[in-house]
């Protein structure tokens, strides 16, 4: 019986690392599958060497870093001296799977690795360990294929998984009707980021300009997405007697029916993207961070649509420049100036058109499959 092991470090990957699964059993229904993982994963069948829950931790203290030590340690010891597999899929999690993938590698165990780290973002050096390392790169955007082969590395593109696993569209009046939200007015979206030091920095100029919105164009209501992640009092520790309705769970919905959205960056725009809903990028915070972001990134651009089209078509509005007036002129911009809002829209859908033509779980378990 042929025997894989799957490591996935955070809820996303988890999920991902779950539509792999069941792609794969129903092509080898016999293959024995472990992993580091969720409940996504458990719900699959998968046996679980260990959760996610130590591995979810954010930072450098040195209990963290002890716990990733400690199970780096144990699951490089148990995959090389009692499992064995055939192959061993990283999902993600760039520190830890890195890591351990010395050591597999060493162990002459053979490594996939799927949504590998962003090296075309940043601390591209990161290359030369993947080369090492990596028997075959799984990769989710169709501009790392080249980059990943330039270096000697076999590369698969598989397509990005949020295009076959992202909800259809919601129905704009069952989903206006629910929140008792006005049908008449247009809808402004504010995702002020799933991190404690995203709502700390962002959360406040965000209310702020839409407050200053609403006072100028009285046609305009708002509406605040709870990232799921965050319990509600530590959400509500930002909000500070927000005007606006907080809807929670529903992102990809609240994404859908939105007429313009204020985001931070992340996965949330291309989320936004798909949905070919125009958007602002606006992000930032503390300002050693963002040195330290500025001397390791590799390309200027922010968000994932533009980094894919190679072009900026979403507005980035980026540290310093992030104030009330100017993401209130963006907003303008995309929702009154009929011209360039239809422009907008139809390059969105340019960029989703790049990331539609395949289903990546599959890709990934023919890919599997193929080498073992």
């Amino acid at each position: 019986m042929k025997k894989l092991f799957i490591v996935t470090g955070e809820y996303s990957g988890d999920i991902h690392a779950s539509h792999v699964v069941e792609a794969l059993r129903s092509i080898n229904p016999d293959i024995e599958i472990e992993g580091i993982g969720g409940e996504n994963l458990r719900h699959a069948g998968v046996k679980l060497f260990s959760d996610q829950k130590k591995m979810g931790a954010v930072g450098l203290s040195p209990k963290i870093i002890f716990d990733h030590f400690t199970l780096g340690k144990r699951v490089v010891d148990y995959l090389t001296k009692e499992y064995k597999p055939d192959l061993v899929l990283l999902i993600d999690y760039g520190v830890f799977n890195l890591n351990i993938s010395k050591f597999l590698k060493r162990a002459g165990i053979k490594v996939f690795y799927y949504i590998p780290p962003q090296v075309w973002a940043s601390r591209k050096w990161r290359i030369n360990t993947i080369k090492k390392n990596i028997d075959e790169v799984l990769c989710i955007f169709p501009f790392e294929k080249e980059l990943y082969e330039s270096y000697g590395i076999k590369t698969h593109y598989c397509g990005h998984p949020l295009v076959s696993q992202l909800s259809q569209k919601a129905s704009r009046d069952e989903f206006f009707e629910k929140h008792g939200l006005d049908k008449n007015k247009k809808l402004v979206s504010i995702f002020p980021g799933s991190r404690v030091f995203e709502l700390k920095y962002l959360m406040n100029v965000f209310i702020k300009t839409a407050e200053n919105l609403q006072k100028k164009h009285p046609d305009l209501q708002f509406c605040v997405s709870h990232a799921p992640n965050l319990a509600d009092n530590v959400y509500n520790k930002y909000l500070k007697n927000c005007p606006f309705k907080v809807i929670k769970g529903e992102n990809q919905a609240l994404l859908s029916v939105s007429d313009a959205l204020i985001l931070a960056s992340g996965t949330v725009a291309l989320e936004a993207c798909l949905y070919q809903t125009p958007m602002i990028i606006a992000y930032r915070g503390p300002w050693l961070f963002y040195f330290i972001y500025l001397l390791v990134r590799c390309i200027k651009r922010v968000s994932l649509p533009n980094i894919i089209a190679d072009k900026y078509i979403v507005p980035e509005i980026l540290q310093g420049d992030v104030n009330v007036n100017k993401i209130a002129y963006e907003i303008e911009k995309l929702l009154f100036n009929k011209d360039y809002r239809a422009k907008n829209i139809q390059e969105l859908g340019d960029v989703k058109a790049l990331l539609s033509d395949k289903i990546s779980s599959q890709e990934v378990a023919k890919v599997i499959a193929e080498a073992i």
